[in-house]
């Protein structure tokens, strides 16, 4: 899977939560300052070659949606970062964030209670 730059995110964010758009919803649903539609077109015409999205001609407009949902392109992404930047290991991203006090001890907690509660549900 090729890598979205922050445009292209930006767009599969709308989509994401359109389901389905025509051009115009997906300008309307784009955050202040609205980008031009020609910059939306052209994201979207990028994200079709990459295959995050799809197409159906419909009269003279055209439908765009996601062909990869959220959570998919969330765990690839994020596999991605914790291969690239913590040498594989989910367990060095939680040490950072402990370090960096980006995440409390109740956090933590929760965490591992979700963690024993995936491994008891696997047994």
């Amino acid at each position: 899977m090729k890598p979205l730059t922050k445009a292209e995110e930006q767009v599969m964010q709308v989509l994401w939560k359109l389901d389905s758009a025509f051009l115009r919803e997906i300008i309307e649903a784009m955050p202040n300052p609205k980008p031009h539609q020609n910059t939306i077109a052209t994201l979207l015409k990028i994200l079709v070659e990459k295959e995050f999205v799809s197409i159906v001609v419909l009269g003279r407009q055209h439908q765009y949606t996601a062909l990869i949902n959220k959570d998919e392109y969330s765990k690839r992404t994020i596999k991605q970062m914790v291969k690239g930047y913590f040498e594989g290991s989910f367990s060095n991203v939680v040490s950072f964030l402990v370090k960096e006090n980006n995440i409390t001890i109740e956090e933590l907690e929760t965490l591992l209670q979700q963690i024993k509660k995936q491994q008891n549900q696997k047994k």
